[in-house]
């Protein structure tokens, strides 16, 4: 049903309805015209032949009563009882009870007509008839049969059908063609907007019909494409420079407390304002290396590279590292690792993984349980992290991978969360050319699955 919904094949369906109704129509009224006018000039010809016999009555002399008789002159007979079978015939009845009077070829069941007026036609079967009443109990009939008429129509409306059907055809392949011409340009707006949509700013569209209203949508779109990419672009070197020139004032700030602490404090409340600095400048730092990080996926400075990495391996080194977290608040984890090998670069890869098996200990409960699977399914592969804690509302589901995005008080007064894990798990996948996904309901643990091409 969804093909019925495209454009392109509701201008087809129209334009093939209209195109049959026209061919359809110009071929019932060509046939109608045809047979109307053989018909007509079949009664043209009678009517002068009815003129021919009703000349031939005389006078029968000495007849008491008054008789007439029926002779037909010899250069008279050519117009009836023709040997190709199409030729006209004749029937005469004359007043005074005399059996009526046939030509060659005229049937000899043809009925007297039944009303007696002036003259008339008729169709009787496959004849056409024309019959006159020059007096009082007499009558003069011509006939012609159809037969050879009507297989000449029947072979037209065969024609018709044929060369309407032929034109149809070309005629629907045509419109195909023209429709497909006038929706391409949508079709490279349509693409290049999605490819925008997934962060590919560089696209343009290209287009021929510059002053038509489509050229001048795309020079406005394409306008609009130019402006996001100028503005993501200094987005992304503001993010880095600031990133940059803040890590020197953050790095002189963990030095000075460091010193401070290595040094001889005069009191504790000296020692515990140090800690606090030190904490709040590594807190700073892990920001700012997240910030750089994500700064260099948007640009591409780091396009990954390309290596066979197998995710079952990765997620088996990534619980390694987590399982002592896990241990010291009760979390059992639970794995099924299936060989799941893909193009990738393993040490992006292996961020991914531990971002995802971090946030599932963090949040989840005291004595919990984490689950995680590798699989191949259908020339992809999948990783699952599934764990019983918190879940994320299904309000804050869509924007977890936001950055800054905080789901709940409880996310947000988590000492040491950025805010960009996520964020930065979702680039990293997209850059492999993947996808990410998360399930969750309040209270019953949350899904994210990883999908790559194998």
């Amino acid at each position: 049903m969804k093909r019925f919904q495209s454009i392109r094949w509701r201008l087809q369906i129209w334009y093939g309805l209209l195109l049959a109704t026209v061919l359809g129509g110009f071929g019932v009224a060509v046939y109608r015209v045809e047979s109307e006018g053989q018909f007509r000039r079949n009664g043209e010809e009678m009517q002068r032949r009815v003129q021919v016999l009703a000349a031939s009555r005389h006078p029968m002399p000495n007849a008491h009563p008054p008789r007439q008789q029926f002779v037909l002159q010899p250069e008279n007979t050519a117009l009836f009882d023709q040997e190709d079978g199409a030729g006209f015939y004749y029937v005469a009845w004359l007043h005074g009870g005399d059996p009526p009077i046939y030509s060659k070829s005229a049937p000899r069941d043809v009925p007297m007509p039944e009303e007696m007026a002036s003259s008339g036609q008729r169709i009787r079967a496959e004849f056409q008839e024309v019959f006159f009443t020059p007096a009082h109990g007499d009558c003069l009939l011509v006939g012609h049969s159809l037969a050879r008429d009507l297989g000449d129509l029947h072979r037209l409306a065969a024609w018709l059908v044929i060369a309407g059907s032929a034109v149809l055809v070309l005629g629907l392949i045509g419109g195909a063609w023209l429709v497909h011409r006038a929706l391409q340009p949508i079709w490279d707006i349509s693409q290049a907007a999605q490819k925008v949509a997934t962060g590919d700013l560089s696209q343009r569209i290209a287009t021929s019909a510059s002053g038509s209203e489509l050229g001048q949508l795309v020079n406005v779109l394409n306008s609009t494409f130019a402006r996001l990419d100028t503005a993501f672009t200094q987005q992304a070197r503001f993010t880095a420079d600031a990133a940059h020139e803040l890590r020197t004032p953050v790095s002189v700030m963990l030095a000075q407390s460091q010193d401070g602490l290595g040094s001889a404090c005069e009191n504790d409340e000296h020692r515990q304002a140090f800690e606090a600095s030190q904490r709040a400048a590594n807190r700073m730092r892990r920001l700012i290396d997240s910030l750089l990080e994500l700064a260099r996926l948007d640009a591409g400075q780091e396009p990954p590279r390309r290596h066979p990495c197998d995710l079952a391996a990765i997620a088996a080194e990534g619980l390694e590292l987590i399982r002592a977290s896990a241990a010291q608040r009760g979390i059992q984890i639970h794995a099924q690792l299936a060989p799941a090998v893909c193009p990738g670069d393993c040490d992006r890869l292996a961020q991914v993984v531990t971002n995802l098996l971090t946030n599932a200990i963090e949040y989840n409960h005291e004595g919990g349980e984490i689950y995680v699977a590798t699989r191949c399914k259908n020339e992809l592969v999948e990783l699952v992290v599934h764990n019983s804690g918190l879940g994320i509302a299904r309000g804050d589901l869509p924007h977890i991978f936001d950055r800054f995005y905080r789901a709940d008080k409880a996310r947000s007064g988590q000492a040491g969360h950025t805010g960009l894990g996520l964020a930065i798990v979702k680039s990293i996948v997209q850059s492999h050319g993947g996808s990410i996904e998360a399930m969750s309901d309040p209270g019953k643990g949350a899904i994210f699955t990883v999908t790559l091409p194998s």
